[in-house]
């Protein structure tokens, strides 16, 4: 499978990538601060795709995640057909 192939099979929502954990526990996506409850129940390094995204509504973690998202699932890695 070519890298442009994989890339058009993730590219399903707004954002696809790979979920980290930051210094201060917060997991996030790209740029993108993730929903915590929602976030661990998935392990660290999981490919997600985000959904939707709405404006970070935490005076804390806003200045480093402008965007959040609570509506995210694990990556689709299902070919186009």
């Amino acid at each position: 499978m070519t890298k442009a192939s994989e890339e058009r099979m993730l590219q399903k929502g707004v954002y696809t990538g790979i979920m980290e954990k930051d210094e201060n526990n917060n997991f996030f996506c790209g740029i993108y601060l993730l929903d915590y409850k929602m976030a661990s129940k998935y392990p660290v390094g999981e490919w997600i795709t985000i959904k939707s995204i709405i404006e970070n509504p935490s005076d804390i973690s806003y200045n480093k995640y402008p965007k959040k998202s609570k509506n995210f699932d694990k990556a689709n890695n299902k070919p186009e057909q």
